[in-house]
């Protein structure tokens, strides 16, 4: 069988990424391997969607029982793995009703569709106005990327979706000035993680929250990233004194098995009837079997527990390294959402940091040109960390020496 190589992502796929220069090919715990067989330590999670590291023997186990059994069934019947993961995430959560579907960006969707069909059909065709949030990231399909805050993500691809209006994050002055009773619903991040991995002022999410209350708006919390586990609460908003309308998850819910869910409650689902809106791979029994399991093991009171612990060792290490080189302004984000913020002689260079660290077998991220991210697996052993975190001590070393 013919070699494959890094270059033939740039023959055969259309170029939306410029992957890293080596293949992984297998995974264990926090460690991946490339064909070289060169060992890299993951802090980046897969962008925190491998929430329990690489093939957890649960999950392959799941995987297996599932896929000898029942792979997919068309929409017109369901399935017990999703009735069962469907009450374990109701049973745990604000909600009522969960909508499965494939992604964050297609749990997004559905929300949005949500607020503006609950909206109509409660109040009529005039409130339909959603509010969100500067540097917000809710996904990639158009409706999502227009109501995310990065107009460089929605530009250059005709008329947006209207009746989207953009405030600055944690500004409760420009929400209530804003807000009116033709919104529909309020759309945020309880920390925005493409946009900085920058926290919610909890005062600011209260009053979204009282505002959304005031206008009949739907609050619309999107935890794609911050949900199961992420911050050392099954959800973020458990932490905040408040309680969504919507909520969308998808990331970290598979363990790596691709799936979203859009939780909300029962009232607010009803206006979803058949036909209204759906999904051929949602909620499938393969993705479903496994994201139950996962589940399971994260909602779990010492898992969670240790991603408070874990989020320490973080700081700790963050704040050595930094005696040393002086390249970071602060570290924020909570949990095992961890953002470094580069100072201003290092502004736009965060990838510079990437880069140097998987040279030293690291694998991280960015969180835009000025801020450096880790989202690694909430069971991360003490041993990888250290091990992770010496590689990155090199790395700023490297990039610092230029």
């Amino acid at each position: 069988m013919e070699q494959v190589t890094r270059a033939w992502f740039d023959e055969v796929v259309v170029p939306t990424y410029n992957p890293a220069p080596f293949i992984p090919v297998r995974g264990s715990g926090s460690r991946l391997w490339d064909q070289a067989d060169r060992e890299y330590i993951d802090l980046a999670g897969g962008i925190a969607v491998n929430a329990l590291g690489h093939c957890h023997p649960a999950l392959v186990a799941t995987l297996i029982a599932q896929g000898q059994t029942l792979w997919h069934v068309s929409n017109w019947m369901t399935n017990e793995p999703a009735l069962r993961l469907a009450r374990k995430l109701v049973n745990a959560t604000f909600a009522d009703r969960a909508f499965f579907c494939n992604s964050g960006a297609e749990a997004n969707e559905a929300a949005f569709k949500l607020a503006r069909r609950y909206a109509h059909d409660k109040f009529g065709p005039g409130k339909d106005q959603i509010i969100a949030f500067y540097q917000g990231f809710h996904g990639r399909t158009f409706f999502t990327v227009t109501v995310g805050g990065q107009a460089s993500y929605s530009d250059g691809f005709g008329p947006k979706p209207g009746q989207v209006l953009h405030l600055p994050y944690n500004d409760i002055a420009a929400l209530r000035e804003a807000i009116s009773d033709r919104t529909c619903a309020v759309v945020m991040e309880p920390l925005q993680g493409e946009g900085g991995v920058l926290p919610v002022d909890p005062a600011f999410a209260k009053a979204v929250r009282e505002l959304c209350d005031q206008h009949q708006a739907l609050l619309i919390l999107d935890e794609v990233q911050t949900g199961m586990g992420r911050t050392g609460s099954l959800f973020a908003y458990m932490d905040l004194g408040i309680e969504p309308d919507v909520l969308t998850t998808a990331k970290a819910l598979g363990g790596g098995m691709p799936i979203g869910a859009m939780l909300t409650r029962d009232d607010m689902a009803q206006v979803f009837q058949p036909g209204v809106h759906g999904t051929t791979f949602g909620g499938n029994p393969l993705a479903c079997a496994v994201a139950g399991t996962a589940f399971d093991l994260i909602n779990d009171p010492s898992l969670l527990a240790g991603v408070v612990e874990r989020e320490a060792w973080f700081r700790e290490a963050l704040a050595q390294i930094n005696a040393q080189y002086q390249c970071f302004s602060q570290v924020r984000g909570k949990g095992l959402l961890i953002g470094a913020v580069l100072t201003e002689a290092w502004h736009g260079k965060a990838k510079l940091f990437v880069d140097a660290a998987a040279e030293a077998g690291l694998l991280i991220l960015v969180a835009g040109g000025n801020v450096v991210r880790f989202a690694p697996a909430l069971n991360l052993s003490r041993e990888e960390f250290d091990t992770g975190m010496a590689r990155f001590s090199e790395a700023v070393a490297k990039v610092v020496a230029g």
